[in-house]
């Protein structure tokens, strides 16, 4: 059947303080492609998401990204010398160290200004 394909799924993540919440995923490395109205389209390489300028407090503390990256560990270092935690440690924002998991993944985890959880990591298998 022609026309069913899909292109592309982007999530909607809440922003609590949408313009500070912009200036952290800047930050991360992600690129503002476009904004209107409420919602910036976000992306970095062949992912993407949409920030909303939307919040409610048991939405976003069960909220929660997955970002597969090349090298979790140099990604945890730029975002320690960057010092992202000290920056936006005011808004909540927190990162732990990298480990691996039993399910054949090395990730860390960010919360981010609204308290949306990513697990930043890659494949070890």
């Amino acid at each position: 059947m022609t026309g069913l394909g899909a292109i592309e799924i982007k999530t909607f993540v809440p922003a609590r303080d949408y313009e500070l919440s912009r200036r952290f995923y800047a930050d991360l490395g992600f690129t503002e492609k476009s904004e209107f109205e409420g919602v910036a389209y976000f992306a970095l390489g062949g992912c993407s998401f949409l920030l909303q300028h939307f919040y409610r407090q048991m939405h976003a503390d069960n909220f929660m990204m997955h970002l597969l990256v090349d090298d979790v560990d140099a990604w945890h270092q730029r975002l320690t010398e960057q010092d992202i935690v000290g920056r936006y440690a005011t808004h909540g924002v927190r990162m732990n160290a990298p480990g691996d998991r039993p399910w054949g993944m090395r990730d860390f985890h960010l919360i981010d200004p609204t308290g949306v959880l990513w697990h930043i990591g890659h494949n070890t298998r």
